[in-house]
């Protein structure tokens, strides 16, 4: 069933005109369900030439998209890769054998769904994936990487039918659309698995219901620990596959404590891949060694130390406490937190309050985001009590901006403390953002 979509402006002339008007066009920013966007698909003949790889996942979707990219694009492939959410610039979304999509080629993308949509009424979300689909269709790509956004079985990114699908990790998120349970989630996720096709899945323990769906309808399941596995020592590591071996890899350029878990999935699906797009070892070794990510464990240069990471589950948030444990010692650690109000935001807090000296919480530019203020009460509930006197050695601060935020824990900080800004992708970017050049 079709929702009537509202009367249409003038096409926009720009890109930030046109993401405007996406963003107040339809009822719902969030509409489960591949109806409409399977209609709107069909009328645009969105058809890939090339092997595609979608992967799914809690958390660790973006890390191995960026790795599967790193290590094609070194292999000589044409690579295009539909990533999000963005932090400064929406075109960070789509990737062109290497390179951002540009605002032409993203408008082009759009005026095209607009064409063919007629009065079906699309998200935001919706209808950008689509846009960029038809983009990276249209482009002749040698391979497609694409990362869904939410869930998997009803995230509008499933409209297509992988080659190779991965689900990276299955942990409680998005409760409200995907369940409460990880049975339930892990569900959700395996939506992406096709019959007769290869799935990857990352999870060391994955969910008895992402396995019995796979076997339910015949996806070729690869699992990790059965099917392939890495080991590896402080200098190097090797993956381990149903026929394959690669041995003496350098580590993810990418740091954190799961990125091996990551990067074997994304080797298995490279396995499972390689009749048609071969890979030899320096390329593997060189692409992993090479790859970039924003925001994921990302450690900015300078003192003090700025750690940038967009954790904002339990399941991140174990993984971003482990990664601080293995630092080594700072005096004192200042965070920059933001969060939205739907996240388990005690359950984040909980795995981080004993690593962090002094937050610095804020507001975010979202109605759905969780107040500076509201931050602080979850903070003083769980028994992160700030001391009162001048020299504290915990504090709680407000703030109505990431970038405010980040001021004050610069100013504070000494040059052997540490900075963690953390939670929400709007957190990072806002901070990103302040320290653009020209600002510190």
């Amino acid at each position: 069933m079709t929702s009537q979509a509202s009367p249409s402006p003038a096409t926009p002339a720009t890109l930030s005109e046109w993401l405007a008007l996406l963003e107040q066009r339809h009822f719902k920013q969030i509409d489960m369900g591949l109806e409409r966007v399977m209609q709107v698909k069909q009328k645009l003949d969105i058809q890939f030439d090339c092997p595609v790889i979608m992967v799914a996942g809690t958390n660790g979707k973006g890390s191995t998209c960026a790795m599967l990219e790193s290590i094609l694009l070194r292999a000589g492939y044409r690579v295009g890769l539909y990533m999000k959410p963005h932090f400064l610039h929406f075109n960070e979304r789509a990737r062109i054998s290497g390179d951002m999509a540009s605002d032409a080629q993203l408008i082009a993308a759009f005026e095209a769904v607009e064409a063919q949509r007629g009065d079906i009424s699309l998200t935001y979300f919706e209808f950008t994936t689509l846009a960029i689909m038809k983009l990276l269709a249209d482009a002749k790509q040698d391979v497609v990487i694409l990362e869904v956004g939410l869930g998997g079985r009803l995230d509008a990114v499933n409209v297509i039918d992988a080659d190779v699908s991965i689900v990276t990790s299955i942990d409680i998120d998005h409760t409200e659309y995907l369940g409460e349970t990880r049975e339930e989630i892990g569900f959700e996720k395996a939506g992406i698995f096709r019959p007769g096709k290869v799935a990857v899945c990352g999870d060391p323990l994955p969910p008895k219901s992402l396995i019995d769906h796979a076997e339910k309808i015949g996806a070729d399941l690869w699992l990790m620990g059965r099917d392939f596995n890495y080991q590896g020592d402080k200098q190097q590591w090797a993956y381990g596959g149903r026929g394959m071996r690669r041995n003496s890899l350098a580590y993810p350029s990418l740091r954190g404590a799961n990125q091996l878990l990551n990067a074997s999935a994304a080797l298995a699906a490279l396995e499972a891949l390689r009749e048609i797009l071969p890979v030899g070892a320096q390329e593997v070794r060189t692409g992993l060694a090479t790859v970039e990510l924003p925001g994921r464990f990302q450690v900015l240069p300078g003192q003090p130390l700025v750690i940038l990471d967009v954790a904002h589950n339990p399941h991140a948030a174990a993984t971003l406490a482990q990664n601080l444990d293995n630092m080594g010692f700072h005096p004192y650690t200042y965070a920059v937190f933001g969060s939205m109000l739907d996240k388990d935001i005690e359950g984040v807090i909980g795995h981080l309050k004993d690593k962090i000296d002094h937050w610095c919480v804020t507001d975010l530019p979202l109605p759905r985001a969780a107040t500076a203020q509201q931050l602080k009460d979850t903070l003083l509930g769980v028994g992160v009590a700030p001391e009162f006197r001048r020299d504290a050695a915990r504090s709680i601060e407000t703030f109505t901006s990431p970038a405010d935020a980040y001021a004050n824990a610069l100013s504070r900080a000494g040059e052997n403390d540490r900075i963690v800004v953390f939670g929400s992708f709007l957190t990072v970017a806002g901070v990103m953002q302040a320290r653009r050049p020209g600002l510190h």
